[in-house]
């Protein structure tokens, strides 16, 4: 325990003594959300909105935990999916040059609300999405003067949504972002 305090009030050092800075914000945009590997769905058209915070350790490097309210899911013929995530990307971003930047990370999403709805009415009642959703995002930003900002993401989920039924969460999101710091 006493290496593992050490450890982690090291790096705390080191980010603190290396810190370009740290951004605080604000983003909202659209979501474009479907479900993968389980037939011809449509995409269900949703938003998102929330805040992020950068930790910038170098001058093209910044880590970016973020919490987002997220509408996701899909319709199919005989099913509809209406799913409402906080969703908890946290981003590495490298900026190429000027404001362009590309972003990778693990996003830990958990689901706030759901519903589902089956033409089947029986089944219905035991289809219950999952509680967790584990996703990779990758996506491209530019930084503009002012601190506005722009992001295009793509996550692909990792684990099913609905336990014994395939099918995951592919969501692409473009987001509009303001840095007050």
């Amino acid at each position: 325990m006493k290496k593992l305090f050490v450890l982690v009030f090291i790096f705390g050092a080191y980010l603190n003594s290396n810190a370009q800075g740290i951004e605080f914000g604000i983003k909202g945009g659209a979501t474009f959300a479907n479900i993968s590997d389980a037939g011809d769905g449509s995409n269900k058209t949703g938003f998102l909105a929330g805040a992020f915070l950068g930790i910038k350790p170098t001058d093209v490097l910044v880590i970016q935990p973020e919490v987002l309210f997220s509408q996701q899911g899909a319709e199919f013929d005989a099913a509809k999916f209406d799913l409402s995530y906080v969703n908890v990307p946290v981003v590495v971003k490298y900026y190429l040059f000027r404001g362009l930047n590309i972003q990778a990370g693990p996003q830990f999403g958990f689901l706030i609300s759901d519903d589902i709805d089956l033409a089947l009415a029986d089944v219905e009642s035991q289809i219950e999405a999952e509680t967790f959703d584990l996703s990779a995002v990758a996506g491209v930003g530019f930084d503009f003067e002012l601190g506005i900002r722009i992001d295009a993401r793509y996550q692909l989920g990792l684990n099913d949504v609905v336990d014994g039924l395939e099918g995951k969460n592919s969501v692409f999101s473009i987001a509009l972002g303001y840095n007050f710091l």
